[in-house]
């Protein structure tokens, strides 16, 4: 027997504090012209009757990616290729140790979003789930740490649209720079000029390349037909896209 054999088989981790890791994912969606992300609202305790993100705790045979899809999955029904659609990724990790009381807990978050995103279905463990408006999570007491996870998430998904080309992920695969701008719009709260986004937009190497193909009508007010576009393949945007406030900072 090696000596790191000799270690394992001595190894005793109860003698080390007991600690649990969770997931939870910030989910975003565009529905009506708003932004929206998904909550539940808690069946049991802790924190019974408040909303939370979707999420659980990790098992023993997934990593961390695979859990944030689980649970996604769970609370939106999507599977398969709809699931491969959303855009993934770790946001944070989040340790205050009286950030649960049941135990100490870590919680890795996760940001997701996509176009379409199903009416959620509530798991086992939660008695409702909605997409809430952002501009209403005011109205909603949260559990846990969520509130600042959501605000992290929040910022996060509004400097990503400055500086890569994850807003084509809200967008079905063609699309009109006037449903990009919405996109953006959306994310950061402003209006944006329409000729100089456009302007903007097509002056990224990459951000888009035209399908050749133009809507099958004009807009609501008539005119020529708008372009269709899909994403290119731009890993980052450059020039960036500022946000409004932004560009005056760099003025």
């Amino acid at each position: 027997m090696t000596d790191e054999q000799e270690f394992l088989a001595a190894y005793d981790p109860r003698a080390y504090p007991s600690v649990a890791v969770t997931v939870d994912v910030v989910a975003l969606t565009i529905r009506d012209a708003a932004l929206h992300l998904l909550l539940i609202r808690r069946g049991q305790p802790p924190f019974e009757g408040h909303w939370a993100l979707p999420g659980g705790f990790v098992r023993p045979d997934e990593d961390l990616t695979a859990g944030a899809r689980r649970e996604l999955a769970e609370e939106t029904g999507l599977g398969g290729e709809g699931l491969r659609r959303v855009h993934l990724e770790q946001l944070g990790s989040y340790g205050a140790p009286d950030r649960d009381p049941r135990m100490r807990v870590f919680s890795i978050a996760h940001l997701a979003f996509a176009p379409d995103l199903p009416d959620p279905a509530a798991g086992s463990d939660a008695d409702e789930a909605v997409w809430l408006p952002v501009t209403a999570l005011t109205s909603r007491q949260l559990a846990f740490d969520h509130g600042r996870i959501i605000d992290d998430a929040l910022e996060r998904a509004r400097s990503k649209l400055e500086y890569t080309p994850l807003a084509t992920r809200f967008l079905a695969t063609e699309f009109t720079i006037s449903e990009l701008r919405a996109v953006y719009e959306t994310v950061w709260g402003h209006p944006l000029h329409a000729g100089n986004f456009h302007r903007k937009v097509l002056s990224v190497p990459g951000f888009v390349e035209s399908t050749g193909a133009s809507t099958e009508r004009g807009g609501t007010r008539g005119g020529p037909r708008a372009r269709l576009y899909r994403a290119g393949d731009a890993r980052l945007l450059h020039p960036a896209l500022l946000r409004p406030a932004h560009e005056e900072t760099v003025r």
